[in-house]
């Protein structure tokens, strides 16, 4: 394999060294030649027809997770109603493996110590309480946390996983060589594909590479469900260009992917990275000072819109009552989880105003309203000009305010107030 050889660190605060001594210019991720020349297989395993939703344990709790987190975090998924508001995944990231170091001096197991009844009693646990169990490896040697990964074991370890009964798997790159050939990045995670689809037990397939080697032009087409188009996320809303030259903060994803809406379709999203939502500035692993309410709502927003995955990174046992509502707001996750699978677009761009737009499944359409100054500011969304519908007459629904607007002839206006993102629903009044 050609993947990295990650550090071995003992502090999370490494980790995020690592990262940054492998990434030279974060702002214009290296993106090798455009790829072109590959057969196409078209492989698809039939699974994640929506945007996958649920908790993964890295930005809050890095490698520090264990059996009582998972099992609590299960708990808590259910009695706080975000398992029925459609967050069924609960992903171990990285840190569950036994030992540090390359696959050729130790085997892939789980820690007896923080996993005492071992991942099959969490997959089954998670199966008995109506949820997924995810876990975690990488191409490499070695994981990006330094723990034994699966490079040049694809098929030992997706039998593993499958006799564990795992549900999803996310499978890293760390980040690093991003000049890695196009190719060689493409084979190394095409391998692991083959392996899972080989198995009688389905896993959505999450294939890591922080939007580098175009991997949103291939990536669907080996099997994968979800893929990675940019670096990782800080815990900010709108930092002043890269956090350590290297983080992503939610208007840098938005704008690094907003261009890619046609690689999304059912079974095959770009992924914007997991959501910060609740993390307040407080996550152990993860760079960033928090934001706002109202911040961390339009981000929800926009990843619903852009029908990224809702992975939410924040410990949703101590979810305060405004978190829990941006969470499993049933009327925001419907524009996220409808089985048209588009993602939306940028309609109209008036400098800090934006207006994006995605047509539903039924005809209707969701329209974001972003501002994204921190002043406010009315925003407007005419349907003929913005959309090209030939609606002569319009019914608004305000998804946050749970509110029909009304029926108007004229285009809508809204008082957005700074860093907001006024969710509409738009439908045809006049049939």
């Amino acid at each position: 394999m050609t993947f990295l050889k990650s550090v071995q660190t003992g502090t999370l605060a490494a980790l995020a060294v690592f990262a940054l001594a492998h990434t030279a210019v974060a702002t214009e991720p290296a993106s090798p030649e455009k790829v072109t020349h590959f057969e196409q297989l078209n492989l698809s395993n039939g699974l994640a027809k929506t945007p996958p939703m649920g908790w993964s344990s890295w930005n809050g709790f890095g490698v520090n997770i264990n059996e009582k987190l998972v099992v609590e975090t299960i708990d808590a998924m259910v009695e706080n109603g975000m398992r029925d508001a459609g967050y069924i995944y609960v992903n171990l990231d990285d840190g569950w493996q036994r030992y540090k170091g390359s696959r050729n001096d130790n085997p892939l197991e789980y820690d007896p110590e923080k996993f005492p009844r071992g991942i099959k009693y969490l997959a089954d646990y998670a199966h008995q309480k109506g949820m997924k169990l995810g876990i975690y490896s990488g191409p490499g040697k070695d994981t990006c946390a330094g723990y034994t990964g699966s490079g040049g074991h694809e098929k030992q370890d997706a039998d593993m996983f499958a006799s564990w009964g795992i549900d999803h798997l996310k499978y890293d790159a760390c980040c690093s060589h991003a000049n890695e050939p196009a190719d060689v990045v493409r084979r190394d995670f095409l391998a692991m594909s083959k392996a899972l689809m080989a198995e009688k037990q389905d896993v959505v397939y999450h294939t890591c590479h922080c939007g580098w080697a175009n991997i949103w032009e291939w990536a669907g087409d080996i099997g994968a469900n979800h893929w990675r188009i940019g670096q990782d996320i800080s815990d900010d809303f709108d930092y002043p260009e890269n956090r350590e030259q290297y983080y992503f903060d939610v208007l840098d994803m938005i704008d690094r992917g907003i261009e890619l809406s046609k690689y999304a379709k059912p079974g095959q999203w770009n992924d914007f990275d997991m959501l910060i939502v609740g993390l307040d500035g407080k996550s152990k692993t993860l760079v960033g000072a928090g934001a706002s309410n109202i911040e961390y709502r339009t981000h929800f927003s926009m990843w619903a819109m852009l029908a990224s995955p809702m992975l939410v990174g924040s410990d949703v046992r101590n979810l305060d009552p405004y978190t829990l509502e941006t969470l499993t707001n049933r009327e925001v996750i419907a524009i996220s989880q409808d089985p048209a699978g588009h993602q939306a677009r940028k309609v109209r761009d008036d400098g800090d105003y934006e207006v994006y737009a995605k047509e539903l499944a039924d005809g209707s359409y969701a329209v974001a309203l972003l501002n994204r100054n921190g002043t406010t500011a009315d925003i407007t969304v005419n349907w003929h000009r913005d959309l090209g519908l030939p609606w002569e007459k319009v019914a608004v629904r305000d998804l946050w305010a749970h509110e029909d607007k009304g029926n108007f002839e004229i285009p809508y206006t809204a008082e957005v107030i700074g860093h907001e993102a006024k969710v509409l629903l738009l439908r045809d009044a006049g049939k």
